[in-house]
């Protein structure tokens, strides 16, 4: 018998921005876990207590949620968190810095998520390493549609839930070289699957940090980067930065003084919003900001045929 749906409503004592709050989760307009639609944002999630589907809706001031499957229940209580409750931006300031006082004044609703699921963002980090998004959101639809549940409730056709660790490490060699996910990041998924208990255990030691990054970079193939973009979107991190991204450093020497920069550049240049690097990041990215392009861009490589 199908379960009833849970419902809730949160209305935050801050503006919030749903599209620009939940923008980091989005891998591309194919992505199985999350689509908007006319009436809202849908997302699955592969909760401790078992698969769900949750919908988020405005009304006003208010966010409508509606959950269905057996995890339900838990992504209900998680949607403060989802949409920024925890955010603490108290001691930000920006206003000696004209772009970033421009962009903050102009994107008041933009909050920093924390979703809980540590091996759904650790796994979709992986899929990024060292290729471009394209390849990166093709082998995530690829591989979650193939292996993931169907999602609970009425959601949009072919949404799907991130699959169980159990089931990434049953995935056969041959599917992951045709995902294009060659077999350094297809061992490194495996192994992050392995220890998936381990790694939501590092949500009880808070929002980021040097001890949560140590234990995220234990597993091999797991560097700064990949446990940057792990923190930033499961634990709320936001301070971590994604040393060794390819555009990060020149995105952000342009923004804020008009020249590209290397990565010790970059953490420079972040260094006088030390505790909300990641913040400042989320500003850059919200502002519209583009550097220009006349660098070399990144090739796509098949490891299809490798």
């Amino acid at each position: 018998m199908e379960q009833a749906p849970l419902r809730s409503s949160y209305s935050p004592p801050h503006p919030l921005d749903l599209a620009q709050t939940l923008r980091p989760l989005s891998r591309g307009t194919a992505d199985p876990t999350m689509q908007w639609d006319a009436s809202g944002v849908w997302r699955t999630l592969p909760t401790p207590l078992g698969p769900a589907t949750l919908h988020l809706s405005r009304d006003h001031g208010t966010v409508n949620a509606t959950a269905w499957g057996d995890g339900a229940e838990w992504a209900i209580d998680a949607v403060p968190e989802l949409l920024g409750a925890g955010d603490d931006a108290g001691d930000f300031d920006v206003s000696q810095n004209s772009f970033l006082h421009d962009s903050h004044r102009r994107n008041p609703g933009l909050r920093l998520l924390r979703t809980g699921l540590v091996l759904e963002m650790m796994i979709a980090a992986i899929f990024e390493q060292k290729v471009t998004g394209k390849e990166a959101r093709r082998a995530w639809s690829t591989l979650v549609r193939a292996h993931g549940e169907s999602a609970p409730g009425p959601s949009p056709s072919g949404m799907r839930v991130f699959p169980s660790a159990y089931a990434w490490r049953m995935i056969p060699s041959w599917e992951w070289h045709t995902a294009g996910v060659d077999p350094q990041r297809s061992r490194t998924a495996i192994a992050a699957a392995s220890v998936a208990g381990g790694l939501e255990r590092t949500l009880a030691l808070g929002r980021g940090g040097a001890e949560v990054a140590k234990r995220l970079r234990s597993v091999p193939g797991v560097g700064i980067w990949t446990a940057a973009e792990t923190t930033q979107r499961a634990h709320g991190d936001a301070d971590s930065v994604s040393v060794g991204d390819y555009h990060l450093p020149a995105v952000v020497g342009w923004a804020l003084i008009g020249e590209p920069v290397d990565d010790d550049g970059m953490l420079e240049l972040l260094a006088p919003w030390a505790g909300h690097r990641q913040r400042v990041m989320r500003l850059i990215e919200a502002s519209g900001f583009a550097k220009p392009r006349f660098g070399p861009r990144m090739t796509i490589q098949d490891h299809r045929r490798h």
